[in-house]
């Protein structure tokens, strides 16, 4: 294997310390051009290779983010962590990505090699069975930036971006009330992610705005893929519902088959709504009524306040809450 080539090398064919080739290389105006010129091609000439690594160290940072995502297969996922690109980029940063694939403890093992990789900063949206979250103290004792999105941790003083889940589950709701539907069934996930507790307080709050009461038997949770969803409808179709409020779109294009295969109208005889605007939504039949996510401006805003405390290394010392907007997509399932 060759040797690789470094700064010491390049001084030694010039006959110039190695710190006029450091400060040449990096267009140090200090070195006069035609210097900085012949440093340049004799770089060029002997193969050499900058070491990002080593000379990101020396100034005692990474240039590195890390990005914990709770999974990785959803439209959702994708859109954030395009948006978490493009800012981070434009910054001169590069992505460390991990998923947790909704377990904890691979959550907790991710956390602490990100550390270990010396990441600037960190960005992250907890598993569904995250209960404990005293492995991010690491990044809170040593100062490292945290940004929490989406599913983020509700008792700690850190920077979390979300959209207002109680007001999209009300909207949901309430659109549904209005269009007639009184017996709505709501299918959702642990509620002990924020997202999805918000979201069923904004369904209880539109059905007691309405003078419905809140039903437990209407209300399923479960983990959303395809074969607990199935069991959910089932299980909820015995109290005979004429809506389902679905807080994911994938279970809810789930939830329209299953219906079909039972021969209902869909929304004639009975209405579905999800949410996140995915792209299935457009390609199923009937297309499906959803809450928009807007995933890329959410994944811009975390890596924005990410890189501005990372740069001011002014991390707050109080709860800051960043609230993206969302809307209603009305489609023909509701």
């Amino acid at each position: 294997m060759d040797k690789e080539v470094t700064i010491y090398d390049i001084a030694e064919k010039l006959n110039i310390s190695a710190t006029t080739v450091s400060r040449g290389l990096n267009n140090n105006p200090v070195i006069n051009s035609k210097t900085r010129e012949k440093i340049h091609a004799i770089a060029k000439d002997l193969g050499y290779r900058h070491n990002t690594i080593a000379s990101n160290l020396r100034k005692q940072q990474s240039k590195t983010i890390g990005v914990l995502l709770h999974e990785v297969n959803s439209n959702f996922s994708t859109s954030v962590l395009a948006g978490i690109e493009k800012t981070a980029s434009a910054a001169g940063y590069d992505l460390l990505i991990a998923h947790s694939a909704e377990d904890s403890t691979k959550e907790k093992a991710n956390t602490k090699n990100l550390l270990n990789k010396r990441v600037d900063g960190l960005i992250v949206s907890l598993a569904l069975n995250t209960q404990e979250t005293d492995h991010f103290d690491f990044f809170f004792e040593r100062k490292i930036p945290v940004v929490f999105f989406d599913r983020v941790i509700t008792n700690s003083k850190c920077t979390k971006v979300v959209i207002d889940n109680f007001k999209c589950g009300y909207d949901a709701t309430f659109h549904l009330l209005k269009k007639g539907y009184k017996k709505i069934a709501h299918i959702t996930a642990n509620l002990t992610r924020n997202v999805y507790y918000d979201r069923l307080e904004g369904y209880k709050q539109a059905l007691k705005e309405k003078k419905i009461s809140f039903n437990e038997d209407l209300v399923k949770i479960c983990s959303l893929d395809k074969e607990a969803t199935i069991e959910a409808v089932e299980e909820l179709l015995k109290s005979k519902p004429d809506a389902f409020f679905i807080t994911n779109d994938f279970a809810a294009a789930v939830c329209i088959n299953l219906l079909h295969e039972r021969g209902l109208n869909i929304p004639k005889d009975i209405a579905v709504f999800g949410f996140n605007n995915d792209v299935l939504c457009d390609l199923i039949t009937p297309k499906l009524s959803t809450i928009e996510y807007p995933g890329m401006q959410m994944g811009e805003v975390a890596a924005k306040e990410l890189i501005r405390q990372i740069k001011s290394n002014n991390i707050p010392k109080k709860t800051k809450t960043i609230t993206i907007p969302s809307k209603l997509i009305i489609r023909e399932s509701a």
